[in-house]
């Protein structure tokens, strides 16, 4: 072999050596629909419903369960389809980003995570046939992306009937909807219907002297699911989603009281890094609770808290 045969071997190895080098670079600086961006941390996740989702024992059990079932078992027979109930400010919202946090390595801001708010991306009643055609295309695209997608519904009690329906097709009991396998895509949706019921009966819980921790879900999800079905206010109402049981969990979020409250109120100042007991106690002393004679829960949950602490600490 001449020196010019060995020269031009070495600059060939060179060349593929660099070019690995680039993919390598590139498959970890861009988002990608593998593990190096999509694996569960089932710690962090039990960790995170643990010591930052506050008066849910309920939803903190079933949707750790649920997660970790699903992602960690074998390939499902459908894709987990969680639906959230309950009053504002109660955590639904930060339940989803919390499950983001722990599955994506870019959270909620991962591309592989979509959110749809009812009144923001399906406003007018008159396109409800083209919403149908969009969604159905914009959830087939990009499932056959990344078959790990979520997506997150908001407001699911203004959403229209007809666009709920159209989902139907990709969170049944199938391999495939047109070659595409839905199976290991993860679908919320969130909904303050249900909520007034949930808190009449933690209030009943409590006027009877138990506990909130001893509310166990079977004694709310099948009177949840009814409700929902045939609440005619609410967008799940009598679709085919709940008449074919596609939904796999019905888990309710119950209102907050004022211990929770001040823990939302500490964690807020803690991340300001703000320790002050008196603040502390005024901030969660000025939110609004209700009945209006026992002041049990509250009247936002923990949603207005940012805005409360900005007023007292600033």
């Amino acid at each position: 072999m001449s020196e010019s045969d060995g020269a031009n071997i070495r600059l060939s190895i060179t060349i593929v050596l660099i070019g690995i080098v680039i993919y390598i670079i590139f498959s970890f600086s861009e988002e990608c629909c593998n593990d190096n961006w999509i694996l569960l941390d089932e710690k962090g996740l039990k960790k995170d419903l643990t010591q930052k989702l506050f008066g849910q024992h309920i939803a903190s059990d079933v949707i750790l369960k649920a997660v970790v079932g699903t992602l960690r078992g074998p390939v499902p027979k459908k894709p987990l389809t969680l639906s959230l109930h309950g009053t504002s400010g109660t955590g639904k919202t930060f339940v989803s980003q919390l499950i983001a946090k722990n599955l994506y390595k870019n959270g909620m801001s991962s591309q592989y995570v979509h959110v749809f708010v009812s009144t923001l991306h399906f406003p007018h009643l008159k396109l409800i046939h083209q919403y149908q055609n969009d969604l159905q295309t914009w959830i087939r695209g990009n499932v056959t992306i990344c078959p790990r997608s979520m997506f997150i519904f908001d407001e699911m009690d203004k959403m229209h009937p007809g666009l709920i329906n159209a989902i139907k097709p990709f969170l049944d009991y199938t391999t495939q909807v047109n070659n595409v396998d839905y199976r290991q895509a993860i679908f919320i949706f969130l909904s303050n219907t249900g909520g007034d019921k949930i808190n009449e009966f933690t209030l009943g819980v409590l006027m009877n002297g138990m506990e909130r921790e001893s509310i166990k879900l079977n004694q709310l999800e099948e009177e949840l699911s009814l409700m929902v079905f045939n609440n005619e206010n609410n967008g799940f109402w009598q679709t085919c989603l709940i008449q074919a049981n596609l939904i796999d969990y019905f888990i309710p979020f119950l209102p907050l009281e004022f211990k929770h409250v001040m823990r939302c109120v500490k964690a807020e100042l803690e991340s300001r890094g703000i320790i002050n007991n008196n603040i502390l106690f005024t901030i969660t002393s000025q939110m609004e609770y209700y009945p209006k004679e026992e002041k049990v829960f509250s009247m936002k949950g923990c949603k207005t808290v940012p805005s409360k602490v900005n007023l007292v600490v600033n």
